[in-house]
């Protein structure tokens, strides 16, 4: 098994959360398309795009390990489902008009990954890592509190995203061989839901000829890029540290919201982001330190 490396590691974990912070400059991009083709796209346009990228990056003997070893296959159909679940919460807020829930969802999963790579994988913390992840749970109880009520949608989403990524870091198989049988798993799915509508966009020849349906085919590289950079890093860093990067991308959600697209910022909202940078400080603090000790 390859030795971790903990420098790619970061670098590959920075560039998956960067992409996905980036994100509603492309939905925005597909706003007149509806949020389940989109994600109808993803499925295809990934699965297509994962098998176009393995003829070129070659994983030899790929296909007869998951072939002798059904119980992997079984673990990427979970691991699909997750992420498909995922997805689909999603979708569901958005088109629902709760994408405050679905927000705090991605403050809460770092927190969700501190707790599995703690109780499942016996990853320990250090005090000041402690601290940090303290405060980074003030800042998230901080949102839940302004939502007023259980947010389930967040849950689902933090979960489904926490336990995808941890059956991903455990799991016996390379990351781009996992990812295109993950999507392919999910095309029948996306096939069936074409099928059934008829009346989608998509599926009149006319939209091809528009902006939009190369926006939908660039879904493939857009989705399958960060999902490969994530589970190579997830196999090179502790999955806590991975956990704490992951804030990085509701930050940049963040930025785009007030500064270009002109949502308000509250003061709630604020103080939780200054919990939550309180806490990715004390942790960045800690990581230096611990790098320089083992130098």
């Amino acid at each position: 098994m390859q030795a971790a490396n903990p420098r790619r590691g970061y670098i590959l974990g920075l560039t998956a959360y960067i992409i996905w912070g980036l994100f509603p400059i492309y939905f925005k991009a597909i706003a007149s398309v509806p949020a389940v083709e989109i994600i109808v796209h993803r499925v295809l346009w990934s699965a297509l795009f994962g098998a176009l990228l393995l003829t070129v990056w070659k994983h030899p003997g790929w296909w007869r390990e998951l072939r002798d070893n059904p119980k992997r296959l079984a673990i990427l159909a979970l691991s699909g489902t997750l992420i498909a679940a995922n997805w689909l919460t999603y979708v569901w807020s958005v088109n629902n008009g709760r994408m405050l829930e679905a927000s705090l969802g991605y403050y809460i999963n770092p927190l969700v990954n501190v707790l599995l790579g703690m109780l499942i994988l016996g990853e320990r913390l250090r005090r000041m890592q402690w601290l940090a992840v303290i405060l980074a749970a003030v800042g998230v109880a901080q949102q839940v509190w302004q939502v007023g009520s259980l947010p389930w949608v967040s849950l689902m989403l933090a979960l489904s995203f926490g336990f995808y990524g941890l059956i991903r870091k455990q799991a016996p198989v390379k990351a781009l061989p996992g990812l295109v049988v993950e999507t392919w798993m999910l095309v029948p799915i996306a096939l069936g839901w074409l099928l059934l509508h008829p009346e989608a966009s998509s599926a009149h020849a006319a939209f091809w000829s528009s902006s939009e349906a190369w926006w939908l085919v660039a879904a493939g590289p857009i989705t399958l890029i960060p999902l490969v950079c994530f589970n190579a890093a997830a196999r090179d860093l502790p999955y806590t540290t991975l956990g704490f990067l992951q804030y990085l991308a509701p930050t940049l959600v963040l930025l785009q919201a007030v500064l270009l697209f002109g949502e308000h910022l509250s003061s709630s909202t604020l103080l939780a982001f200054m919990f939550i940078w309180a806490g990715l400080a004390v942790y960045s603090v800690d990581a230096w330190f611990s790098l320089r000790g083992r130098r």
